[in-house]
Order: C-alpha cells, then structure tokens, then sequence
C-alpha cells in the first residue's frame, strides 16, 4: 500500500505492527513480534523505516481530563477583525492552557479551536477574560460537547 508521495510502502505486516501498537503503545514489541510471526529485531526495523518515512509521529501517553476536573469541552469559532490578525491572535491562544488545539478554517470563522475548562462557569472565564480581550478578536461563537460519542484515528 502506498502511503504518500515520499514511496512509503506499508505491507500487511506493517499494519499489524501498528494496529497493535495504535490500539496500545506500550505493547511490547516482543509480543507484537510473537503475534505477527517475525522477529523482534525485524519489528524495530520496520518500526524505524516507519518513523523515518514520517508515517510516525510519535507516541504519547494520553491524560483522561476528567480525573483531573475537566469535564466541559467546547469548539469555539474564533472571529477575527482581519486576516493579518491570524499569527498574533494565535500566539495569544497559545498562552491559555485551556486551549489544546487550534486550526484556520475555511467558512465563518477565521480560527476554530478546541478547549477543555473544569466547568460552565471556568469556560465562560476562559472566553470573557482571556480569548475576547485579544487584540483582533472580534467575538466568538461557542459549542459545548454534551459528550463524546467517536474517538479514533485514521483505520490502517
């Protein structure tokens, strides 16, 4: 299978390697190499041509916010006076903690952005106090996740 221009060729056994290791990374590669039916070495090889190719772009371990007490999500489409403003309102955004992603957008919006905050009260903190008082911000619209009902990446 070809993955992108660059030539990356994934095969059946690349995509057991990382199935396996998309479902759990801290799998051991052992076990994968067990269950696939090659060697470990050969799992790091491969493991590595992937990582090489860009295909990889790392592994994390990923917090549940809700243990620690966030538990509203919400997508907030971000209105900006200008386009020039896009650079200087993002760096701005990068400095809230409560902001995890950011994206340009096409349609009404300049920025859509994800935030995780504890409650109703601390989002609306988040977007009176700190996202509105940005320079360029015009006003923003507001989403809030009642819950999460797909949370999966790209199937291999």
């Amino acid at each position: 299978m070809k993955v992108n221009d660059k030539g990356v060729y994934i095969d059946g056994i690349d995509k057991k390697i990382l199935r396996a290791l998309m479902e759990d990374a801290r799998t051991p590669i052992l076990e994968i190499a067990r269950n696939v039916g090659i060697s470990g070495a050969a799992i790091h090889q491969r493991l590595k041509k992937l990582e090489k190719s860009g295909l990889l772009a790392g592994s994390k371990f990923i917090i549940n916010p809700k243990v620690l007490g966030y538990t509203t999500m919400a997508f907030v489409g971000v209105y900006l006076d200008k386009a020039v403003s896009n650079p200087e309102a993002v760096k701005q955004l990068k400095k809230i903690p409560e902001v995890i992603e950011c994206h340009y957008t096409t349609g009404h919006w300049s920025i859509f952005i994800k935030i995780l905050s504890k409650d109703n009260e601390h989002l609306m903190h988040v977007l009176n106090s700190e996202i509105q008082s940005i320079k360029g911000v015009s006003r923003t619209e507001t989403f809030i996740s009642l819950q999460q009902q797909i949370n999966r990446q790209i199937k291999i």
